[in-house]
């Protein structure tokens, strides 16, 4: 489908003004638990014990630390319970996951050191799968949702006024009655593609042009089924300055630039019954999203030293939104493998497709950390590390149209999107334990865990009925409300020379409840109240990975 068709300079206008929903930006917020094998190994609580180049995303001072150039590169695989291989994604991935080098200048004296770092990072690994099979507790369906939108009857009330759109040939969700030549926002295009391949009825064509006279049906599902894979990554390219003063105070700068490859393909699937219960069918949805993305953020640390003599360490950080410029393509498919009603005559495609390609601005909140350190010896490190960031202050953005003195395009906040962020996701807490143990100068051993606090409001929902461009570009109703993770780490490293290597082990687990469609819609049909239910899922996000990291320090 190509929606981008228009038939009047308003309708051109709303179309290029673009966004994305809560859920789908929701991917790109935080990061995993990964980079060294010594910083994963213990569960990322370096900010404060500082040098490892992993600090550098963290707390920048920690680069501060180093008193000799080091270069490390780190790679490894991992693992997904409970799930079976789909879209030629596997359980078992192998992942490039860091490499960067400190350089030490000795540029005062010998306890005043101007250091300065590269890095890359795999910060998010997309790679999952996501299974789902289960029977709907109530009447409903996704073609059922899509009939109530229609019912609604304009945007204002979470829905769109159906018409017969004569340059397309398709059916089309408009703002109201009054303005057939610009399209409701809450007109997905899931919508699109289940009005044009189901819910109208095809009894008298020679009303399409009024739109004056058709018929509209809807059936309950049975049951659902649902598989995606995701892939990609947010690869993070981190430019560090920062200094050590005295070996009392430790300062650093980091300027990240982040680039997101995503790719999600799913496939729903429905089974249709008619009133009698009996089976009609299959409905499939199929779905093809891509979002690319370049953002750029800066980040600020001190680590410091309060009692002299003491290695006891406090670590301050604050990193600014990224700021991301996105692009996101999809390709969705619905294939109608039912038998067509009794007395009825469907819009008769037996798939249709829709696909489209927009850009726009994506803000990330701040985030703020507190650290602590300690050393006992040569032989003993323990490190607690706490970050806030809250999720529900993230920007959605849309493209104006106009351009600054610098030819950037002008953008503004997606009102009614971030209202419902607001609503949705939350302030997110990290905390971070680790231990490293030295038995011997040249052998260390590792514990760590890490806990992420829940992202989403447990009744937060994907809302199709909101007034949004970022509703409207939508291609699946489907979300999840996960919960929070919890990772166990260890790790082992060995030291010859100037060589190191080094391992660890990761293990999380992730609670989540899945919906395929919004939760609870009620709606009039001709005179009758009908509720469209939503039946949830749980699911166990279990992750196992290894990683490998080789060290050199010249």
């Amino acid at each position: 489908m190509k929606r981008y068709i228009v038939l009047a300079a308003a309708s051109l206008a709303m179309l290029s003004a673009t966004a994305q929903d809560t859920y789908e930006n929701a991917r790109v917020l935080g990061s995993d638990l990964n980079g060294t094998a010594r910083y994963v190994g213990m569960g990322g609580a370096l900010e404060a014990l500082g040098a490892d180049i992993s600090t550098m995303s963290t707390n920048p001072a920690g680069i501060g630390m180093f008193r000799h150039s080091y270069a490390s590169i780190s790679f490894g695989g991992v693992n997904q319970e409970e799930v079976n291989k789909f879209d030629n994604l596997g359980k078992t991935n192998l992942s490039f996951d860091q490499a960067g080098f400190v350089l030490t200048l000795n540029l005062f004296d010998e306890d005043a050191y101007v250091n300065f770092g590269f890095n890359y990072h795999k910060s998010r690994n997309f790679d999952q799968i996501i299974q789902v099979n289960n029977r709907f507790a109530h009447a409903a369906s996704l073609n059922k949702l899509a009939f109530a939108k229609h019912t609604f009857g304009s945007d204002v009330a979470g829905g769109y006024s159906l018409g017969y759109n004569n340059y397309t040939n398709k059916w089309m969700g408009y703002r109201n009655l009054n303005e057939n030549n610009d399209y409701g926002y809450p007109f997905t295009q899931w919508d699109y593609l289940y009005h044009n391949v189901y819910n109208v009825d095809d009894q008298n064509t020679s009303a399409f042009p009024t739109g004056a006279d058709h018929a509209m049906l809807f059936n309950d599902a049975d049951n659902y089924y649902f598989d995606k894979s995701h892939r990609g990554w947010i690869a993070d390219y981190d430019f560090n300055i920062s200094g050590n003063v005295h070996n009392r105070f430790f300062w650093g700068f980091t300027l990240g630039l982040h680039d997101i490859n995503y790719k999600g393909y799913s496939l729903y699937d429905e089974e249709i019954i008619d009133a009698n219960g009996f089976s009609t069918g299959t409905m499939v949805l199929e779905d093809e999203r891509r979002i690319s993305g370049k953002g750029v953020d800066m980040k600020a640390g001190i680590i410091f030293l309060p009692i002299e003599e003491s290695p006891f360490r406090i670590g301050l950080s604050i990193s600014t939104p990224t700021w991301y410029e996105m692009k996101s393509e999809n390709y969705t498919v619905l294939h109608n493998n039912t038998a067509i009603p009794e007395g009825f005559e469907p819009w008769g495609y037996d798939n249709l497709s829709s696909d489209d390609v927009y850009e726009y601005k994506y803000y990330t909140p701040w985030k703020f950390g507190l650290s602590l350190g300690h050393t006992i010896g040569n032989y003993l490190a323990l490190g607690a590390s706490y970050e806030y960031s809250d999720y529900s202050t993230a920007d959605t953005r849309i493209y104006d149209g106009t351009y600054d003195e610098y030819d950037n395009e002008n953008s503004y906040s997606d009102r009614v999107m971030n209202n419902h962020t607001d609503r949705t996701l939350k302030g997110v807490s990290l905390l971070k334990l680790g231990a490293e143990f030295k038995p011997d100068p040249s052998i260390a051993v590792r514990l760590g865990y890490n806990y992420q606090s829940a992202a989403y409001n447990e009744k937060g929902f994907r809302d199709t009925t909101l007034d949004s461009p970022g509703t409207y570009f939508s291609s699946t109703p489907d979300y999840v409300n996960w919960k929070g993770t919890n990772r166990i780490t260890a790790g082992f490293g060995y030291r010859v020379n100037k060589v190191s290597f080094d391992i660890a082990y990761q293990y999380s687990m992730t609670k989540g409840m899945f919906y395929p469609f919004q939760p609870d819609v009620e709606f009039n049909d001709n005179g009758a109240w009908e509720t469209n239910i939503s039946t949830p899922s749980s699911l166990n996000f279990k992750r196992h990975q290894l990683l490998f990291t080789l060290g050199y320090t010249f």
